[in-house]
């Protein structure tokens, strides 16, 4: 391990102001984006009523706590400290009681902070004046962001400091006795933090690891010798804390003991295989943490290290799993396209729900349920992240673009960054995004009427009426003629109900699909203007929920896809549990529909092509009337925000390129392909 100055610049470069005023306004902006987050943070912790925030600290302050129960720390409520942590901890919560929230909460925000600033400090050189000087504010962000800070903020705990102390440890102080001695404090509150010995020892720096493993020693023992009782409590008879705070099976344990127990394995079987499969996961991890260090990559290796102590512990709740953060660093790929999966794909499983990262399907169970955990091994032991002497790790294999397509309009693009890229992005990066964004896009959906559909039944009938009245002024009133000829006709009621359930979702993915083969720089743009759409329609779900007219109470319109609906309830209809029934302007069944017949129209070669993709948004809107999901003027707002959609990808990335010329290094070559209609034509 290395001290401060060999952290990859001087120690005065951290402080130096900015040279260009882009890049100054960037460095405030993105302070500012940390400072509301810390706000925002704060707020939310503080204006939770007291019992439902700060749970774990209630643990010492609460009737059952530890300030107040008399005999073992481990009789009290939910206390999974080590003896060591009680013994350090008791007083100072004591003089904290009157002031619980505010100094905790706050006292943890700094930790948060100093964390930013040491992580900031601590990347591998060579690190530009940019990213020196950008380096803190997004690390204090992320982390904010993150689910483990949350946790420790919400729940009042200190899962932060023993990061903060290794860190400080590794990157902060000179001497290796005392960079052990603050290791081993962090080792005495979370003990799997002595895997760092091995690291600190093969790294060259025994005094370090020597110094970690006698301090840890020391305080264990003085916890002993003030708290016997505690002390065997919490080491024989739990294990080393072992079933302390919850079941080892619950989803909050993110380790491979409670992933064995998740998966049905007990007794001794499940012993044995925790026990051989964490001493593999904890040898593979130092390895490479070693070899990371020795290439100057003290952070990643760092992580690595603190990624296998998540992996080996007998228990790791959710807010001790702030190291899989610390990952992010790792260079993975060799390509400039593909640089950003692994840092993605972190922050993403750091800062979501594991649901919004895995479909909610039986299948997907045992993964969605340890998400957090295969990141953590995944990065101790399989991610193959580059060395500093690879000579991809400062200059990946470029990306390239295609030639820049003249604009009518003077100011198009608005941002010539975006450039036309020519190589297919990363197709893993494009489905985890894809995922997240639908799983976003349910969300919102769903909260759009306060998380429920009765919160926004009578809003959302009221709207109806209107969208029924300006109808009949229009004379377009056709839902309940044509609702009603139809189920009157049971094959064409049948193939409208399978459309409508069947085609949303299959054509826009096939779509996508071919167009990533076959035409990735047209895929790119294609794909820009429906997230666009999609975006622009969750803001009209928001602002105007809207009872389709199958939930419009009077009209007598019949639900031909979900059967006949009982309005003396609430809640009605097969699917209002899982999503917005009220989400219906604009329509996106429609909206999505015509995004697939103007891009087949626009990049299909024959002519009968472009007549069959066209056919599809026709009978998506006869499907969505046709069976009581729409109102005509939902299809109409559907196609205002696909043509604002294509309008955007136009006004912020230009034309689409005229050619395909490549698709990039490491790719098989493509012979030369229009992107236009069988010419060179160029189009928004």
């Amino acid at each position: 391990m290395a001290n401060v100055e060999h952290s990859g610049r001087p120690a005065g470069a951290y402080g130096a102001t900015a040279g260009g005023g882009r890049l100054r306004a960037a460095r405030l902006a993105l302070w500012l984006v940390a400072a509301v987050l810390a706000v925002r943070q704060v707020a939310v912790v503080l204006s939770t009523p007291r019992g439902e925030r700060l749970t774990d600290l209630e643990t010492w302050v609460g009737p059952n706590g530890v300030l107040h129960v008399k005999g073992s720390l481990y009789d009290s409520t939910r206390f999974t400290g080590t003896p060591f942590g009680g013994l350090v901890l008791k007083p100072l919560t004591r003089a904290a009681e009157q002031a619980l929230g505010w100094g905790w909460t706050f006292g943890t925000l700094l930790l948060v902070v100093a964390l930013g600033l040491v992580v900031a400090r601590a990347l591998p050189q060579p690190v530009s004046r940019r990213t020196s000087l950008l380096a803190a504010p997004v690390a204090i962000s992320l982390l904010m962001l993150s689910l483990p800070v949350r946790n420790a903020l919400w729940l009042g705990q200190i899962s932060i400091l023993p990061v903060l102390l290794v860190l400080v440890g590794c990157f902060i102080v000179r001497g290796e006795r005392t960079s052990g001695v603050l290791i081993g404090i962090a080792a005495a509150f979370q003990p799997t933090v002595l895997l760092f010995a091995p690291l600190l020892w093969f790294t060259g720096r025994r005094r370090a690891a020597v110094s970690t493993g006698a301090t840890f020693v020391a305080l264990t023992a003085l916890a002993w010798a003030a708290m016997p009782h505690d002390s065997y409590t919490y080491w024989v008879h739990h294990m080393a804390g072992t079933g302390l705070g919850g079941k080892a099976d619950d989803l909050a344990n993110q380790s491979l003991h409670g992933a064995l127990l998740r998966l049905g394995l007990t007794g001794p079987l499940e012993i044995g295989l925790f026990f051989a499969l964490g001493t593999a996961v904890a040898m593979v991890g130092v390895r490479r943490a070693v070899h990371n260090a020795r290439d100057g990559q003290l952070l990643l290796a760092v992580a690595i290290t603190g990624c296998a102590a998540i992996a080996v512990s007998p228990t790791t709740w959710q807010h001790q799993l702030l190291w899989v953060l610390l990952g992010v660093v790792g260079r993975v790929g060799k390509r400039a396209s593909d640089r950003y999966v692994w840092p993605v794909a972190v922050v993403l499983v750091m800062t979501l729900p594991a649901k919004m990262m895995l479909p909610n399907m039986a299948a997907m169970d045992p993964l969605r349920d340890n998400v957090v955990l295969l990141a953590a091994l995944a990065a101790a032991t399989v991610v193959p992240f580059l060395p500093r002497t690879s000579p991809y790790y400062q200059a990946p294999v470029p990306t390239e673009y295609a030639e820049p397509v003249p604009a009518r309009l003077r100011h198009v693009p608005l941002v010539p960054q975006l450039r036309r890229v020519l190589s297919r992005p990363n197709l893993l990066l494009e489905l985890l995004l894809i995922r997240v964004t639908y799983a976003a896009y349910q969300k919102v959906r769903l909260a759009a009427t306060g998380g429920s559909n009765e919160a926004g039944r009578a809003r959302a009938e009221h709207h109806g009426h209107q969208i029924l009245d300006l109808e009949r002024f229009l004379h377009i009133d056709i839902e309940y003629a044509v609702n009603h000829a139809v189920v009157k006709i049971d094959w064409l009621r049948g193939f409208y109900d399978f459309y409508y359930e069947s085609f949303h979702f299959v054509v826009p993915l096939t779509v996508l699909a071919v167009l990533y083969w076959r035409r990735p720089v047209d895929y790119r743009w294609a794909r820009s203007a429906l997230g666009f759409a999609t975006l622009l329609a969750l803001v009209g779900f928001w602002l105007y929920p809207l009872a389709p007219p199958r939930l419009l109470p009077g009209l007598g319109v019949i639900d031909t896809v979900h059967g006949v609906q009982d309005f003396s309830k609430p809640d009605y209809g097969t699917l209002t549990a899982l999503t917005n029934q009220y989400a219906a302007m604009p329509s996106l069944h429609f909206g999505w529909s015509l995004w697939c017949g103007v891009v087949i129209a626009v990049i299909a070669p024959k002519w009968w092509m472009k007549a069959l993709g066209l056919l599809h948004p026709f009978f998506t809107v006869s499907a969505i009337v046709a069976t009581g999901n729409h109102w005509v003027l939902d299809a109409v707002g559907g196609a205002a925000v696909v043509g604002v959609g294509f309008g955007l990808a136009y006004l912020l990335q230009g034309p689409r390129a005229r050619t395909a010329v490549a698709v990039g290094a490491g790719d098989p070559p493509q012979e030369a392909v229009a992107a236009g209609l069988g010419g060179g034509r160029s189009g928004a």
